[in-house]
């Protein structure tokens, strides 16, 4: 029989949690409730620690003001709120600049509570196979801000990751980070206000699908990047999300990579390999709804492809997109009247002298949807290559993606 630690048994303070208060398009700063003392960390740590393998964590109702983060390696473990609106962890108060929970062990569930204004991370597992995160929100409560946490949900370097019902406000990078991680499903979840809403990076077999992304500076991203352990990410697919209205500025601390993305882009594919991108709403994203573009910045790493392709985009919807350009496509955009149409390729297809690369990009979209390649060529990139063209791209359809399944959950 599974043991359960009840953190209630252990004699804790609690009160009852405040409400986050209404949406609007800044979002208001988050009520949270007070307690005389700061409440020590300690005897939920060492609930963390001494949890037998298989164990229950169980966080009652209220709120819990933490000073220091959090941690667990022991497998199989489940760590469960009495729901997001009603069990609230609270950092802000958190002394280390580290993440709020960190998770080393497999098997893990978290689920049903909030974590709030973590000093770094919120959610941070590494190496944890099999794990899921479900009905959680990770918030920093003052809004968009370069000096909030990185990422809110950020499994990385793990296998059969479960992302589901979470919401993230806030992040300065992403508010869903999965990173070299392999077989992954990141669904019915909701990213707003973060720079990047929802961000596969170096990683193969995603699905992400039925989340809402609002409100962020880039909507979707899936990046590849040289010079990590694991690159060569290919294989994702993004379909049936809601991807609008992400038009908020860029927080980004600079010196970040997400630092370059700019303000009103729907979905991003950089340096990937193998992606489809269809059944998706993008509405009022006002820079691009979708962006394909390659790496750009000087690298050795000879593992490394910093092209985009082999994308399939078929079967979406666009309105209102690319009225307003932002960042380095601003520049572009004007040289072609003003705005840009809902798919943008930057037109790279080769890397300094090696010879141009056939990417086997298909847009399967009615002629009522607008494209352009920018026909930059090479990299290092010389403006003046710029060689605009809507002439869609005549990439073949491969064989089409298998959904991704998860052995541990349904």
């Amino acid at each position: 029989m599974l043991k359960r630690a009840m953190i209630s048994a252990m004699g804790l303070t609690l009160l009852t949690a405040c409400g986050s208060g209404n949406e609007t398009d800044t979002p208001a700063p988050i009520d949270a409730a007070q307690t005389p003392d700061v409440l020590d960390a300690t005897a939920l740590q060492a609930l963390l620690i001494e949890v037998e393998e298989g164990g229950i964590v169980e966080l009652p109702e209220g709120t819990i003001e933490l000073v220091d983060g959090l941690s667990l390696d022991v497998n199989g473990v489940t760590i469960r709120g009495a729901g997001q609106d009603k069990t609230i962890l609270d950092f802000s108060g958190q002394q280390g600049a580290g993440e709020g929970l960190l998770i080393t062990s497999d098997d893990v569930i978290v689920e049903g509570f909030t974590m709030r204004d973590t000093k770094g991370d919120g959610i941070k597992s590494k190496g944890a196979d099999r794990i899921i995160y479900r009905d959680l929100t990770v918030e920093w409560s003052g809004g968009p801000d370069e000096n909030n946490g990185a990422y809110g949900v950020y499994p990385v370097e793990s296998t059969d990751i479960l992302v589901e019902r979470v919401t993230v406000r806030a992040a300065s990078d992403a508010g869903i980070y999965v990173g070299q991680s392999d077989n992954i499903i990141v669904r019915d979840n909701v990213a707003e206000y973060n720079v990047a809403g929802i961000e596969i990076e170096n990683s193969t077999r995603a699905d992400v699908y039925n989340n809402v992304v609002t409100k962020n500076a880039g909507g979707l991203l899936v990046f590849d990047l040289p010079d990590l352990p694991k690159v060569g990410g290919n294989s994702t697919r993004l379909f049936n999300n809601r991807i609008f209205d992400n038009n908020t500025r860029n927080f980004a601390p600079p010196g970040n990579i997400v630092a370059s993305v700019p303000s009103g882009t729907g979905i991003i594919v950089q340096a990937n390999d193998k992606v489809e991108i269809f059944g998706n709403e993008l509405t009022d994203n006002r820079t691009a709804h979708v962006l394909l573009v390659a790496y750009s910045p000087e690298f050795e790493d000879e593992r490394y492809n910093p092209l985009v392709r082999n994308v399939l985009i078929t079967g979406n919807t666009y309105e209102n997109g690319g009225y307003e350009p932002q960042g380095d496509l601003q520049m572009l955009a004007m040289l072609m009247g003003g705005s840009l149409p809902d798919i943008v390729a930057d037109g790279v297809d080769r890397w300094h002298d090696k010879d141009p690369v056939d990417l086997n990009l298909v847009i399967d979209e009615p002629e009522s949807v607008s494209y352009v390649s920018l026909g930059l060529g090479a990299y290092p990139l010389d403006p003046s290559n710029l060689s605009p063209s809507d002439e869609r791209p005549n990439g073949t359809p491969g064989e089409r993606l298998q959904a991704v399944t998860l052995s541990h959950s349904e």
